[in-house]
């Protein structure tokens, strides 16, 4: 049994961030969201929703939609939970996701961390904290576990 197999979360990342960036370009919703990421400053990365008028949900105010900003932590955590897992397993699976909503998202770029809280064999525990201008001061957060098992394991 190798080190990675005794406990996932101290593995070396297996994807790049390239790699999740080239993930991410291929799937629509994401590019329709704005959604990149970056090398962050910890060894992590760091998510990024752009800015556009397609993700305003009350052009009164103006603020980005719940919705908008719900789908970007669930992807945040995704992308996160891909990149430290061993290349090859499964996609990771929604087992549930709930968000706070803190703070009205204004009409500025968003962008999210993501902290592995437990990497198991099947589950992984997430927590994702959603930011505009300052870290400390988050607009949304989510807590979620998600399914990595492969279905044949």
């Amino acid at each position: 049994m190798s080190a990675a197999d005794a406990d996932p979360s101290q593995a070396r990342p297996q994807r790049t961030t390239a790699e999740v960036r080239a993930l991410l370009d291929a799937i629509p919703y994401c590019r329709f969201l704005g959604i990149t990421v970056d090398d962050g400053p910890d060894g992590g990365i760091v998510s990024r929703m752009r800015f556009g008028p397609q993700i305003v949900g009350n052009a009164a105010l103006p603020a980005i939609h719940g919705g908008a900003i719900g789908a970007f932590l669930e992807t945040a955590a995704i992308v996160e939970v891909l990149r430290i897992s061993p290349a090859g397993g499964a996609l990771p699976k929604p087992v549930d996701l709930t968000i706070a909503y803190l703070r009205s998202g204004r009409t500025v770029d968003t962008f999210a961390r993501t902290i592995v809280t437990k990497h198991g064999r099947r589950v992984v525990n997430v927590r994702v904290e959603a930011w505009q201008d300052d870290p400390a001061r988050p607009i949304a957060t989510a807590q979620g576990h998600f399914l990595v098992a492969r279905d044949d394991a």
